[in-house]
C-alpha cells in the first residue's frame, strides 16, 4: 500500500536514501483516480526499496508550492534528497517501475 505523505512526514522521506515517488492527486480529479491503484501496485512491488506514496493537494500545501505543482496528477521522483523528474498526467505502470529501477 502506498504511503499517505503530508507536509509534516514528506521531507523525512525525500530526505532519506531510498528513492521517493511523490504522486501529487485530489479527488476530484479523475486521472489522479485512474493513477491510484497504479501507485498502490508500484508500492506493494517495490516493497522497502523505495518509497512510494500519495500527496493530496487539497489536504496539504507545503510540498505543492515548493515545486510548483499546478497539474495533477504530477509524479515527483526524488532521490538522496532531490528533485531528478517529474512526470505529469495519468502514466502507465512501466513507465513508473522503469523510472524507479533507474534510481535504485
Amino acid at each position: 500500500m502506498a504511503i499517505q505523505f503530508t507536509d509534516e512526514n514528506v521531507n523525512d522521506f525525500i530526505s532519506s536514501s531510498r528513492p521517493t515517488l511523490v504522486d501529487c492527486w485530489a479527488t476530484w480529479c479523475g486521472p489522479c483516480m485512474r493513477m491510484s491503484p497504479i501507485i498502490d501496485e508500484v508500492a506493494a512491488e517495490f516493497g522497502d526499496k523505495a518509497a512510494i506514496g500519495k500527496y493530496n493537494v487539497d489536504e496539504e500545501s507545503d510540498l505543492s508550492q515548493q515545486y510548483r505543482i499546478m497539474s495533477i496528477p504530477t509524479l515527483l521522483f526524488f532521490k538522496d534528497g532531490k528533485l531528478v523528474d517529474r512526470l505529469v498526467g495519468l502514466q502507465t505502470k512501466s513507465a513508473l517501475v522503469d523510472k524507479l529501477n533507474g534510481l535504485l
